[in-house]
């Protein structure tokens, strides 16, 4: 619409108008472009996603349902962001770096595969759009009541209802394995999590789980979290 005003307005070649015509044209054409770009983009780097998953779906199930024979939680459906974060991590040797992380020394060979151009950024995108697969309740020795007392140091970062909060880049807990957190808040106690060097996010939680006076703390905080709906 701009260009066709300019060149009515000033139908002369050469003159200063159509010089503003013409550029007033490559702009729209410019913004165009711009704006189909991204819904391509996403179409191939889904596509290039579901390729790579073929990878991780022999432990985390097609579905990203997740197997707890293999010691793999649960992926489908998660933040892009968070599976990103989680991968780079991995790279760097922020996570599986310790020798009795044997799940962790696991995952570091895995991300290696997706380390090349945005290979990474594909796969995460392409776990994001899986539809999440809550886990039932498999452990049923916590106390939801003293659980729900002691989850209220995580809902300044994951939220009264355990849906995470990317700003804090604290991901979701809702809906997780049962199986799986405890584990996790196990590792962060000991070590075998976030003590890693430039693993910033991590110690924050490594002091988080130091609240927890005992592995029957951890039940209880997990049994809460289990009750959450995801």
């Amino acid at each position: 619409m701009v260009g066709v005003w300019l060149e009515r307005r000033n139908p002369a070649r050469g003159s200063r108008w159509g010089g503003v015509n013409r550029a007033a044209s490559a702009l729209l054409l410019a913004a165009t472009a711009v704006w189909t770009k991204p819904a391509a983009t996403c179409a191939d780097l889904l596509a290039r996603g579901r390729e790579l998953y073929v990878l991780c779906s022999s432990c985390h199930g097609d579905r990203g349902q997740g197997d707890r024979q293999r010691s793999a939680p649960a992926i489908g459906g998660l933040p892009q962001w968070y599976v990103e974060a989680q991968l780079h991590k991995f790279l760097a040797g922020e996570r599986g770096y310790h020798p009795d992380d044997v799940t962790g020394l696991q995952m570091r060979p895995m991300a290696q595969a997706v380390h090349r151009g945005d290979d990474l950024q594909a796969v995460a995108a392409y776990v994001a759009s899986l539809r999440p697969q809550p886990w039932p309740r498999t452990q049923h020795s916590g106390d939801t009541t003293r659980g729900q007392t002691l989850y209220a140091t995580c809902i300044a970062c994951h939220g009264a209802d355990g849906k995470g909060n990317e700003a804090l880049k604290a991901p979701r807990l809702a809906g997780q394995a049962d199986w799986y957190l405890i584990d996790q808040l196990k590792k962060f106690r000991s070590g075998q999590r976030g003590a890693a060097p430039g693993d910033a996010m991590g110690a924050q939680m490594r002091a988080m789980v130091n609240v927890l006076p005992d592995d029957n703390a951890i039940a209880d905080v997990v049994a809460y979290i289990s009750s959450l709906r995801p």
